[in-house]
């Protein structure tokens, strides 16, 4: 599903949808007041967001996790594995499950750490107890009543921001800002702060910056004619990666998030590159959904993040995992 336009804009759209975001609200109301959440007997930190799509969740989860495992802490991953056909609790075994089974970044984070998905998440919580974990760092759930977090960051895309600022369906938010930033320590302002958060935020909170950076492998593309093609919660975001490497970016496709790529698609994007003298290139997260007799035909440019203030995030893990 690509994002309406109204989403960012506002207009008459919004503004007739603005009933049906207030049944959204009693629905997260009534869940919330009716929900006992589990609290792990390890300390459980949620990377979550305010906003439907991609703001950078699991680079940061990656990045926390980092972090932890410097400390020789043993950290367990949990994901919902949105995308995937499987309902857990799992773990994630990337020798075993595909994309179709367990989702696209539940893939990557456990190329990182032990990691578990479910639709459940207490249930994944426990699960990932029981083997002996000492962090659980979430993936999303910020919205989740089932767990309670001790720790919840609260990721923004800086180019993004929080759209018209309404609730979905009228708006990009899944729950009013103001909620969102009283259940978080702190916000992880990713790029560039395009729509003022930072004023939004108002001093609030700690505000922890940081960028998307490509891995060094990418920098082989600067100067090289590319076909991009990306389904993430901002596809526009990768653009933006590909031409800030100094590549030339002959084309480039957009396709919705999550996308099952099938192999004609894949192939025929393959070829309308070849015949333009380009390189088919995509995220990481793409990658993993790939057929697999494709992957080796396509450049994959990962991306990590990258702090500001690395100190800053450092204290706030002190209390977590000294």
């Amino acid at each position: 599903m690509k994002a309406p336009g109204f989403w960012a804009t506002g207009g008459w759209p919004a503004a007739a949808l603005t009933p049906a975001s207030w049944l959204w609200r009693l629905g997260a109301e009534i869940r919330r007041a009716t929900t006992t959440p589990y609290r792990p007997g390890v300390p459980l930190i949620c990377i979550g967001n305010a906003t439907a799509g991609g703001a950078g969740k699991t680079p940061t989860v990656l990045a926390v996790a980092g972090e932890l495992i410097a400390r020789s802490r043993r950290v367990g991953l949990l994901s919902r594995g949105h995308g995937g056909a499987l309902t857990g609790p799992v773990r994630v075994d990337p020798a075993v499950h595909t994309s179709a089974d367990v989702g696209d970044e539940p893939l990557l984070l456990a190329a990182a750490a032990p990691t578990v998905i479910a639709r459940d998440r207490a249930a994944g919580a426990r699960l990932l107890e029981s083997e002996g974990v000492e962090v659980i760092v979430m993936d999303d759930g910020l919205q989740n009543p089932s767990l309670a977090p001790t720790l919840s960051l609260l990721v923004v895309d800086g180019g993004a921001g929080i759209g018209n600022g309404r609730l979905m369906p009228a708006g990009p938010l899944r729950e009013p800002w103001d909620r969102a930033l009283e259940k978080s320590a702190a916000v992880v302002l990713i790029g560039e702060d395009r729509t003022g958060i930072a004023d939004k935020v108002g001093g609030r909170r700690p505000v922890l910056r940081g960028v998307l950076e490509p891995a060094p492998s990418a920098l082989d593309l600067r100067d090289r004619k590319v076909l991009g093609f990306a389904g993430i919660g901002r596809p526009e975001k990768f653009r933006e990666t590909l031409t800030g490497l100094g590549a030339e970016v002959i084309g480039f496709r957009a396709f919705d998030d999550h996308h099952p790529y099938r192999p004609l698609e894949v192939m025929e994007l393959v070829e309308r590159a070849v015949a333009q003298d380009a390189v088919p290139v995509t995220t990481a997260k793409d990658a993993v959904r790939l057929p697999p007799q494709a992957r080796a035909m396509v450049t994959v440019v990962a991306v990590s993040l990258s702090w500001q203030d690395p100190a800053a995030v450092t204290a706030l893990l002190d209390d977590i995992a000294p």
